[in-house]
């Protein structure tokens, strides 16, 4: 069984009005600075760092390529950049763990679409997304194997778009054992990607009897112009428990309880 990847500061770390076996989470889809700009990965770092003080949650979750948008010639950044350290004094100061998204360098050569997890101590790379599509193929290399993350007791299995759009992926995440299948993505705009989305959700929660959190983009995201918004939270058995609209900058929280 594939370890579960260990986050900076999590082991002390406690969650403020949450019970045992529950935390508060929140997934937040930030307006996204243009693509190509020299501050693109300084201005959202701000941005994400803003949604992590208002969201008082332990947990908070941000879209697929967060940080840079969806741009695949964005360059690599590295999980020490300094750049980073607006959103890692955020987290310090408030107690949270943030999954963001960035393309990653890998050290044995090639690059991946990653999430990092950012704490008040820094941030590593969590998890690497295997479901590569279309020009992705061109230049990263897929994660070769599923992830749980591990926060304040809950097993939380990690998902980067396309993962979650293939059943098997959240088949494979569910053996190692998890409390909720967490995904950070992008979905075209439009009602037919924003039924694709949530019967994504609906089903993973019917399928495994676990918590789906979804943080995905709203309005322009690199080489998108318009994306769906909507993230949200579904239940064990696949109820809707809360929702973002379609505009950029929208937050939702939940807190996920398992028995």
């Amino acid at each position: 069984m594939p370890e579960s990847p260990t986050v900076p500061g999590t082991a002390t770390a406690t969650a403020t009005g949450t019970t045992p076996g529950a935390i508060t989470v929140a997934v937040a889809q930030p307006s996204c600075a243009e693509a190509g700009r020299p501050d693109t990965v300084a201005v959202n770092v701000e941005r994400h760092a803003r949604s992590v003080r208002e969201a008082a949650a332990r947990l908070v979750v941000f879209p697929e390529l967060s940080l840079t948008g969806y741009d695949l010639a964005a360059p690599a950044l590295d999980p020490a950049d300094p750049r980073l350290g607006p959103l890692v004094a955020a987290c310090a100061a408030s107690g949270a763990t943030a999954l963001v998204g960035a393309p990653v360098a890998e050290p044995g050569g090639g690059e991946s679409i990653a999430t990092l997890a950012v704490t008040g101590e820094g941030a590593v790379v969590a998890c690497r997304k295997s479901r590569l599509h279309g020009a992705e193929k061109d230049r990263f290399t897929p994660g070769e194997q599923p992830v749980v993350l591990e926060l304040d007791g809950l097993r939380l299995g990690l998902a980067i778009c396309a993962d979650a759009a293939d059943p098997a992926h959240a088949e494979e995440t569910a053996a190692l054992g998890m409390d909720a299948y967490v995904a950070s993505t992008l979905y075209g705009a439009g009602p037919d990607q924003a039924d694709r989305r949530d019967g994504h959700f609906r089903a993973r929660a019917a399928a495994h009897g676990v918590w789906c959190v979804l943080a995905t983009s709203a309005g322009a995201s690199g080489e998108f112009p318009e994306t769906s918004g909507g993230s949200g939270f579904w239940a064990p058995g696949g109820a809707l428990v809360a929702q973002a609209g379609t505009a950029p900058g929208e937050l939702v929280r939940a807190e996920l309880s398992v028995p």
